[in-house]
């Protein structure tokens, strides 16, 4: 079991004794430390708790399977270096316009939202769409040719 399967599963653990003692403490102590005479439980709290340890669980053999696979990586190793993990970070455009212009819709949808303005948050959306849909299709789309 490689490293980030076990601190999902060590996290479950942990998130399941503090399930427990979320659970007992709202269900039997009352706010000035005395014992409850009657069962009450704090639902959203304890639900909350219930999930994020399932979750956390599912991430866990989630990695588990996944990493069972996979082959020794470089934080596995114990006598890797730092250089050992560096790759290739991939391709940055040097001079978009398109991150600005997605700043500036969800500042436009932002501000529609805050004031609810509907015309101003309409506006934003299809800023926004328009935007994100030209920065995924900047390389993609063909030069013009005048």
């Amino acid at each position: 079991m490689r490293a980030g399967a076990k601190i999902m599963f060590f996290l479950a653990l942990f998130l399941t004794v503090c399930t427990v003692v979320y659970i007992v403490s709202t269900a039997y102590v009352e706010d000035d430390g005395y014992l409850m005479e009657t069962f009450g439980v704090e639902w959203a709290g304890s639900v909350a708790m219930v999930l994020a340890t399932l979750l956390c669980l599912m991430l866990g053999g989630y990695l588990q399977f996944v990493e069972s696979r996979q082959d020794l990586l470089p934080e596995d190793y114990e006598e890797a270096e730092i250089g050992d993990a560096a790759g290739a970070y991939g391709f940055f455009s040097p001079s978009s316009i398109w991150p600005f212009a997605m700043s500036v819709s969800i500042a436009v949808l932002g501000f529609g939202i805050i004031y609810m303005y509907y015309w101003m948050i309409a506006l934003g959306a299809v800023m926004l769409i328009w935007a994100t849909t030209m920065l995924s299709l900047q390389y993609g789309l063909p030069k013009e040719k005048h």
